[in-house]
């Protein structure tokens, strides 16, 4: 591919990224879906990233809280599984399809946390709803004798990844450094797929068996490790090929990704490669 060729698809996958958050906002909110994992913890999937419903006798504490637009829908799903209000939002990073709906909660008082350096990028970014209340390393909050712990392992999807922890049920929700499908290394705000690996590690740490994803359905631990597998044979195929003198339009043409289940070239994904190139060709 010469180099005109991938400036436009440069050009086209930075738009993709820009206008499908755009147009997803702009479009009549999909309806949502309930799935139960326990008793006490069901996720709201559907339009944006996967919200995770954690009730307790005293209220409810959301993992994300999806785009603006499904806000009302979110609180009649919640209704829909207790009559106890919502306590406490927790962020897994920043973008808009999980933390759309922080300005409308923080103005019916619930509380919202995240990593710090997510709320930087929120700031940094002029997203509405940044969270009052930032953590460094991991926070624990409990409400109703249950508890969810959030930690911050590493740099990865972004900057600033949380993930979220229910150690009572071996949950862990992991945001969008975990997703079914291709994923999206937001470099701009800190995103690492070096970083990634690692924070994968950390997750691992965690004593748990099932994975809520930022996107796609939920899952078990041996798909997040399979995951994680894939996510490194790519890397791998990248790096080769800058090893062999390929050019960032080569890369693009050549590379293959038909062999890891869900993912695909095109749309985010094709936005983190040019860096991606970079970053492979730096560690060779």
């Amino acid at each position: 591919m010469k180099r005109a060729a991938w400036i436009r698809l440069g050009a086209l996958a930075l738009a993709v990224g820009g206008v499908w958050i755009a147009l997803t906002q702009q479009q009549p909110p999909a309806d949502l879906t309930v799935e139960k994992i326990a008793d006490d913890l069901h996720v709201l999937i559907g339009s944006g990233g996967n919200v995770a419903v954690y009730t307790t006798d005293e209220g409810v504490i959301l993992i994300d809280d999806k785009f603006e637009q499904n806000y009302s829908q979110i609180l009649a799903k919640v209704k829909s599984l207790t009559d106890k209000p919502i306590r406490y939002v927790l962020n897994t990073h920043q973008h808009g399809d999980h933390t759309g709906g922080n300005a409308k909660m923080l103005a019916a008082s619930v509380e919202i946390l995240a990593h710090e350096n997510a709320r930087a990028n929120m700031i940094r970014n002029k997203q509405p709803g940044p969270p009052r209340i930032a953590f460094a390393d991991e926070v624990s909050v409990t409400l109703g004798g249950k508890t969810v712990r959030a930690r911050h392992f590493g740099a990865g999807h972004t900057n600033g990844d949380a993930v979220m922890y229910f150690p009572a049920l071996r949950v862990v929700h992991t945001g969008d450094l975990f997703v079914r499908g291709s994923p999206f290394i937001d470099y701009d705000n800190g995103g690492s797929s070096d970083a990634w690996m690692k924070t994968i590690d950390g997750i691992l740490t965690l004593d748990f068996d099932t994975v809520i994803p930022g996107h796609g359905a939920i899952s078990k631990r041996a798909d997040l490790i399979a995951w994680k597998a894939d996510f490194e044979k790519l890397r791998s195929r990248v790096r080769e090929m800058t090893r062999q003198g390929k050019s960032r339009g080569e890369v693009a043409t050549l590379l293959k990704v038909d062999d890891l289940p869900g993912w695909t070239m095109g749309g985010l994904f094709a936005k983190s490669l040019p860096a991606l190139y970079d970053e492979m060709a730096r560690s060779r």
